[in-house]
């Protein structure tokens, strides 16, 4: 057969060279060309990428692609699940950042390879750490598969040794006020509560006792069990240092239905100081145990979980101390690889004064709202409140109030978690007519001397009528008013009509433009308490450029948004940026960070307009007219604006914006925001929780009741005038004025 073949190619060979060459070329010697034999060569894979792709799937921490490169025989050796949970594991305890490698030699066999590599650990605990290592593969399938050991993650865990790390946790750092008053301190503390049967004929010196300790009226104590007297089970009152409690306790220990349960942990005082600011600490939720021990943290500790407490936890929670050891199967050390000294919590002192924070919330205790209370000239925080508020004291399990005061804090439809003073957002109402002015004088179509007749009704929008607040007072019109009246006398029709002017004179963004400019629809940037940024939209047609005018429609803003342009007003037009901390201490006194006033823009006035609103807004107090003329018995030189903002959900929102201008030494010039939901009118309400908040700021006290109390902090019996009583649930109405 092979004879055969070769014959028929050499047949082939001498047809094809007896063939007639073409004209013109040159015929010789035939020159015989066989064809290249095709050889299919299969080059072996290459050990030291297949090494670094499970090198790469380790750094990206994807245990079950590295699980699928293992050999057959060690992948019988151990599951995906254990093997998935030695390298979490390892990660945990090394308290792994991230993970470099590099390979550094490859010898390679027709059947097997070697590769040699070396890895670098850096930790949050330990600092970096440098192991080398060799990776065993062999051939299956036509792709390298890994021998693997437990050597491999780091030689000293061959055999089944682990890691542990060895931490010490130094005391959490304390939250103080401007003045050196702890807010936040871990400490021993109280839990206080009665058993109103129990109680007996000294109820009245017990509720004294009480109010004292914890900071809170009679009156509210009392409220706590008054429907359920005859009670013979545990109502939680508050809590209290045990420094305090001991200095009382010959007193304390002779009534009866009072229980005291010590325990000791992170206290608030007074049952929290500005909780939603300050915040709270809680312990770690299960599911984030392992992301916080690859931090550093043991996994049993409390951590900032809102406000300054989850904005400053790298100051407050110290540097922990760590020994990352090597522990073989028995339970026994074997060697230790790093180690690192604990270093002491900071502290964080605020802006805030606490004294007059603890009344501000007084101040507003019973409705939902919030105060807030700026420098004017620097933007610190002097208080801010929220209403309802919450004990952070609630949150520490120990405490043996804790179970009680957590099932009502989340029973509660009146969300008193909320912070109403940087998330809560509101329509602004009449308080907004001064940002409509300042875009009605910036335009140039209004001027101070621009004159409008305010009546009863605005009716330049065909097909609708709206009213003033006169109409629905039964009082007559304002009549003829400049701008700057129209802005003392909150005349709606007046700012009805420049929000239509204003649009229909090709200057329809006018307004929401001044708005932006004020520092509304967008964060203030006070940076250690979550806050909403609002908004503030341009209006699409004339009925939305009309309800703008008045700071109605689709807007939103927070108080603290409010408060900071109305500082800006008060200090000549420079938005400064909020600040609730002051500086952070070091356990030697270093003063790591320190604020200072941050200008985060220019209201976008000329001085000549912004001095015709500041006249305006001291009008609205000076002016026998003003709409808060009741303000000018305070002997301070304020400049303020009343608001009342219709919403779908009730009643109107009360608002009054001011600030003052005593320029004393003692005491800054503050600008003040008060907002009270659902409750009417606002020189009716915020009015006079303005005034209190002046009289606790300037003179320490209370000196002028609210027309809903019989004694401070204490409402009267509902009469015809106030149809509800400021109770934590209920608020108070009254006849409808500006």
């Amino acid at each position: 057969m092979k004879k055969r073949i070769w014959s028929i190619l050499v047949l082939i060979v001498i047809t094809a060279c007896s063939v007639n060459p073409p004209a013109g070329e040159v015929t010789g010697t035939p020159t015989i060309s066989l064809p290249t034999p095709v050889v299919n060569v299969t080059s072996a894979p290459d050990a030291a990428a297949a090494a670094g792709a499970f090198l790469d799937a380790w750094a990206a921490e994807d245990y079950p692609a590295m699980y699928a490169m293992l050999a057959r025989v060690s992948q019988d050796a151990i599951s995906q699940e254990d093997f998935t949970k030695r390298y979490n594991n390892t990660a945990i305890n090394l308290s792994l950042v991230s993970l470099a490698y590099k390979i550094n030699s490859t010898l390679t066999n027709p059947g097997n390879a070697q590769v040699s590599y070396g890895v670098t650990y850096n930790t949050s605990m330990v600092g970096t750490l440098e192991r080398d290592m060799v990776m065993n593969l062999e051939m299956g399938d036509g792709t390298w598969k890994i021998l693997w050991d437990d050597g491999m993650i780091m030689p000293e865990l061959k055999g089944g040794n682990y890691l542990m790390m060895d931490i010490t946790v130094p005391s959490r750092g304390i939250i103080f006020d401007r003045n050196g008053e702890p807010l936040a301190a871990q400490q021993d503390a109280v839990a206080l509560g009665v058993v109103p049967a129990e109680i007996g004929d000294a109820e009245g010196s017990l509720l004294a006792e009480l109010s004292n300790l914890i900071d809170k009226p009679i009156a509210a104590i009392q409220n706590l069990y008054d429907d359920i007297r005859d009670a013979n089970w545990y109502v939680p009152v508050g809590e209290a240092s045990a420094s305090e409690v001991e200095a009382r306790f010959n007193v304390l220990s002779k009534f009866t239905g009072l229980w005291m349960t010590k325990y000791s942990a992170r206290f608030y005082n007074y049952g929290g100081v500005a909780p939603h600011t300050i915040g709270y600490v809680q312990s770690i939720f299960a599911e984030e145990v392992d992301e916080y021990r690859r931090l550093g943290y043991r996994g049993d500790e409390k951590v900032g979980a809102a406000g300054i407490e989850k904005w400053g936890e790298e100051y407050l929670a110290g540097t922990r101390g760590a020994s990352l050891l090597v522990v073989d199967p028995q339970g026994q050390i074997v060697t230790r690889l790093g180690k690192r000294d604990s270093v002491a919590a900071q502290t964080i002192y605020t802006t805030i004064d606490s004294e007059f924070q603890r009344g501000v919330q007084q101040a507003i205790a019973g409705f939902r709202g919030a105060i807030v209370v700026l420098e004017v000239d620097t933007g610190k925080v002097v208080a801010i409140a929220s209403s309802p508020a919450f004990d952070p004291n609630s949150f520490e399990t120990s405490n043996a109030n804790s179970s009680y005061l957590l099932q009502d804090l989340f029973a509660s439809e009146e969300q008193p978690l909320l912070n109403r003073a940087t998330q809560g957002g509101y329509p602004l109402g009449s308080v907004f007519k001064i940002v409509t002015m300042a875009a009605a004088l910036e335009t140039g179509i209004f001027n101070q001397y621009s004159s409008y007749y305010c009546g009863h009704e605005f009716t330049e929008l065909p097909g609708q009528v709206f009213y003033d607040w006169t109409y629905e007072r039964g009082v007559a019109p304002s009549g003829d008013l400049t701008l700057p009246e129209g802005l003392m006398r909150s005349c709606n029709p007046w700012f009805y009509h420049i929000g239509l002017e204003l649009f229909r004179q090709n200057e329809p963004d006018a307004v929401t433009e001044m708005a932006k400019g004020f520092g509304l629809g967008s964060a203030t940037g006070i940076g250690q308490v979550a806050e909403d940024i609002g908004s503030i939209p341009y209006p699409q047609n004339e009925g939305d450029a009309v309800q703008q005018g008045i700071g109605q429609g689709a807007m939103l803003v927070t108080p603290l948004q409010v408060a900071d342009f109305i500082a800006a007003i008060g200090n000549g037009g420079t938005l400064l940026q909020p600040q609730v901390v002051d500086k952070v201490v070091a356990i030697d006194g270093t003063v790591t960070k320190e604020f200072s006033p941050v200008t985060r823009g220019k209201l976008p006035i000329s001085t000549e307009n912004l001095e015709i609103i500041q006249d305006a807004m001291r009008s609205v107090v000076e002016h026998e007219r003003g709409t808060a003329h009741r303000l000018v018995t305070t002997g301070y030189t304020i400049y303020g604006k009343t608001g009342t903002a219709t919403n779908p959900m009730g009643k109107p929102h009360a608002w009054f914006a001011g600030y003052t201008d005593d320029n004393r030494t003692d005491r800054p010039d503050i600008a003040v925001v008060v907002l009270v939901e659902n409750v009417g009118e606002g020189s009716e309400f915020a009015v006079p929780i303005f005034r209190r908040v002046l009289e606790l700021y300037y003179r320490g006290a209370p000196t002028t009741l609210y027309p809903w109390e019989s004694t401070y902090y204490s409402t009267k019996t509902p009469t015809p005038l106030y149809t509800d009583t400021p109770e934590p649930t209920e608020t108070p109405e009254v006849t409808p004025t500006p």
